[in-house]
């Protein structure tokens, strides 16, 4: 592997297409992960749609009770869908709980349809996006925060206490357009490909990225680079691709978008192609089996770092 490859995180269970949600299975896989030498446990967020999906920080919170060194974060938080304040309280309580593990992933999202949902009127979300990330800083660096915005505003606040990390957790950005990747090389301190985006995909992003990264006069050596890989190692290629595009169907509503983005079949097929994921310029990933965990974990070993 490259020497700027860094290492894999592990998608925890999150999401339990039978409606019975096993906590035995959350814990047993993140204390496995962390024994194993993955350096991240990952949530995501899908707060409205059918899927049996946990909420991702409130999970996370949980992994912060039940692990001890592994980083713990969350890809991605629809930012333009929270209240920066409260979203602040909680992540800097987050980092406190979990004594400076916390990796926070933020993005646009795909679509405004369900802003009226959140009280947010449709429209306005990269100014949504941007305020309340600036608002959110303000909260993490400042004693005292002075905010004014043309849809936040505060005087003479205050928040405590603050983040463990400084002068904020690790903010990832999850962007493809060409402006989001932009603003990702602007005020992100990370990338993260989408799992729904294919390695043709990942490769132009990674360009865009490095260039806006050279424009911002930032260096690629400080700023990771990861990607969410949905994977299925099987050696019955049909029954796992069977299997992922069950899953998909259930959590995105899209059943197609498996066989496009994922990774399935024999261990080595696997490996072929994670392997074209770094040469395309990954030095990180978010590893995302939908099952057989255990299994997982101990094929993907491999990617980790000591």
């Amino acid at each position: 592997m490259d020497q700027g490859y860094s290492g894999a995180g592990f998608a925890v269970p999150q999401v339990f297409p039978d409606g019975n949600v096993d906590l035995g299975v959350i814990r047993d896989v993140s204390l496995r992960a962390e024994e194993l030498g993955y350096d991240s446990l990952w949530t995501q967020e899908r707060i409205i749609g059918p899927s049996v999906s946990l909420e991702p920080l409130a999970l996370l919170s949980y992994l912060a009770a039940v692990t001890e060194k592994v980083r713990l974060g969350v890809s991605v938080l629809v930012l333009p869908l929270r209240s920066p304040p409260q979203l602040a309280k909680t992540l800097a309580t987050l980092d406190v709980l979990s004594e400076g593990r916390l990796i926070v992933g933020v993005g646009l999202g795909g679509n405004d349809k369900d802003a009226p949902a959140y009280g947010f009127e449709s429209g306005r979300r990269v100014r949504r996006f941007n305020e309340a990330l600036e608002f959110m800083d303000a909260f993490w660096k400042n004693e005292t925060v002075e905010f004014e915005g043309e849809l936040y505003n505060l005087s003479d606040g205050s928040m405590a206490p603050k983040p463990i990390q400084k002068p904020r957790p690790p903010v990832w950005f999850g962007a493809r357009a060409e402006a989001a990747i932009k603003r990702a090389a602007k005020y992100g301190d990370g990338w993260m490909g989408a799992g729904s985006s294919t390695a043709d995909d990942f490769r132009e992003s990674v360009v865009m990225l490095r260039d806006a990264l050279h424009a911002e006069e930032r260096d690629p050596a400080n700023y990771p680079v990861s990607k969410r890989v949905y994977v299925a190692i099987d050696d019955d290629a049909d029954r796992a691709e069977r299997r992922l595009t069950d899953w998909f169907g259930h959590h995105y509503g899209n059943a197609e978008m498996a066989p496009r983005v994922s990774i399935w079949g024999p261990a080595d097929h696997c490996y072929e192609q994670i392997d074209a994921i770094i040469d395309a310029g990954a030095e990180h990933f978010l590893f995302n089996p939908v099952f057989d965990y255990d299994e997982h974990l101990a094929a993907l070993k491999l990617y980790t770092r000591p």
